[in-house]
């Protein structure tokens, strides 16, 4: 921060950030001195400064230098401890009047002399075009406004505008189940709480074993559908599916018949994640064939064909290019047409896949990640003769959510394990629910139709509440 005694760099720093990421030179000369006032101790203040800006970024996480900030070879310095921490480096100038600075700085207990304060307001003013010319990868002005301390910052670059004509459905995906000894009573209120709060589905993982990816294996993980179709009998419009059904786990016939029968059940509101599935250790575990991926990726196809044809109007044989059936009696019928999404961005073929025969395709939801993808599906697309916005995109999120910063990091500190605080931070897009918002516009504003929000720490339905301001993208 770049700003004169009494400029409101202070102020600002403890509404926009936790008191942990603040670094100020005051309050250290109150550490290693009698006050914030003690000059005297401001060389042991400052060395102290440097060590933990440097052990800070030397972990990836975020510091906010809380000095004058007007000397540029300290800036510099700090600049190039950032590059090298690979970290956003961002400098904020207050450009508070002269006269504010002033007004404040009296009202100390113990005021900067004027002269001094007379330099400081010297040196603020010719920051501005210093700043311009260091390299920032951004300068932040800080105009306050009367009565208002803090300011907003005024950014230097371009706003990417939002068509709020392109809807984005939030599912809310379930991967644990600390259901303790109510199975279904945590279930129903899970749900219900999810329809309260504006979700438009409930998606369930389905594996055989817990992965650790999620919780340890011994935690439960129940078979999908016949969970769902608890759901189903809920009043509620939540839309109930998979993310993802591994093709290996059934035969297309009963896979088909199952989700048929959800449709029904739930008037219309069934959808189907499909993929070839990836963990062999389940698939050993639970006496099922593990075949090499081309050969899981054959049986994808083919299952999105059976399916297909079991769902089609009347009973019929069906020929295809990868099954045939002597007929087609499979009652009762689905509602309607239930969406198949094929999981997974392997380019070559599941790419395809999803671009000859799904509905939709889930697909990782960072930014670069899924740009690359959807562009590789495209292309698919325009190959096999298909309109590429007939293939929905959808992306799986693992966001840690928080209700503020402070909740935020605490929650980062629960649920990252080994992990380095700010890889899993950066990794799972940690911040509070308005954070959260504007990454689902971004991702509305490049197609993507439904986000699956999944995240590590839905114990009870009172989470669901810290979520509902997520879906507030109006």
């Amino acid at each position: 921060m770049v700003g004169a005694g009494g400029s409101g760099k202070s102020t600002w720093a403890a509404e926009h950030y936790r008191a942990q990421e603040v670094v100020s030179s005051d309050a250290l000369r109150a550490v290693v001195g009698s006050g914030e006032g003690d000059l005297d101790a401001s060389a042991d203040a400052f060395a102290v400064l440097e060590q933990i800006i440097t052990a800070r970024l030397r972990r990836g996480l975020t510091v906010v230098v809380d000095t004058l900030g007007l000397d540029p070879a300290q800036r510099s310095r700090h600049l190039a401890l950032g590059r090298a921490a690979g970290l956003p480096c961002v400098a904020v100038l207050f450009d508070t009047p002269p006269a504010v600075c002033r007004e404040r700085n009296a009202q100390r207990d113990r005021p900067v002399p004027a002269a001094a304060l007379g330099r400081q307001l010297a040196q603020a003013a010719a920051a501005r075009d210093q700043l311009e010319g260091e390299a920032w990868d951004w300068v932040a002005v800080i105009e306050p406004e009367v009565g208002d301390p803090a300011g907003t910052p005024t950014p230097t670059t371009a706003t990417q505008t939002r068509d709020d004509s392109r809807p984005l459905d939030v599912v809310l995906q379930i991967g644990r189940f600390p259901w303790r000894e109510d199975p279904a009573g945590w279930l129903r209120s899970i749900a219900l709480a999810a329809d309260e709060a504006g979700f438009s589905g409930l998606a369930l993982m389905d594996h055989l074993i817990q992965i650790p990816q999620v919780d340890r294996a011994w935690e439960p993980i129940p078979e999908p559908w016949v969970t769902l179709g608890l759901v189903a009998g809920l009043d509620t419009d939540l839309r109930l599916g998979t993310l993802v059904s591994p093709v290996t786990f059934r035969q297309p016939g009963i896979i088909a018949k199952t989700v048929a029968t959800l449709d029904v059940l739930s008037g219309g509101r069934a959808f189907l994640g499909l993929g070839a599935g990836w963990w062999e250790r389940e698939h050993l575990a639970f006496g099922i064939e593990f075949p090499p991926v081309a050969e899981r990726l054959d049986q994808l196809e083919l299952c999105i064909e059976t399916v297909r044809a079991l769902w089609a109007k009347g009973t019929k044989a069906h020929t295809g290019s990868r099954v045939s059936l002597p007929e087609t009696t499979a009652y009762p019928r689905p509602v309607g047409q239930p969406e198949i999404i094929v999981g997974g961005s392997g380019e070559r073929r599941t790419l395809r896949i999803a671009a000859q025969l799904a509905d939709a395709c889930n697909l990782p939801s960072e930014l670069g990640v899924l740009d690359h993808k959807m562009d590789v599906l495209r292309r698919h697309c325009l190959e096999v003769g298909r309109d590429p916005d007939e293939v929905a995109i959808t992306v799986l999120d693992l966001p840690v959510v928080g209700t503020d910063r402070d909740d935020t990091w605490r929650r980062v500190e629960r649920l990252r394990g080994r992990t380095a605080a700010a890889s899993f931070a950066e990794r799972h897009h940690a911040g509070d629910a308005a954070h959260h918002r504007d990454r689902y516009r971004a991702l509305a504003d490049r197609g993507v139709r439904t986000v699956f929000l999944a995240v590590g720490d839905l114990d009870t339905a009172e989470d669901i509440a810290r979520l509902a301001p997520v879906l507030d993208l109006a």
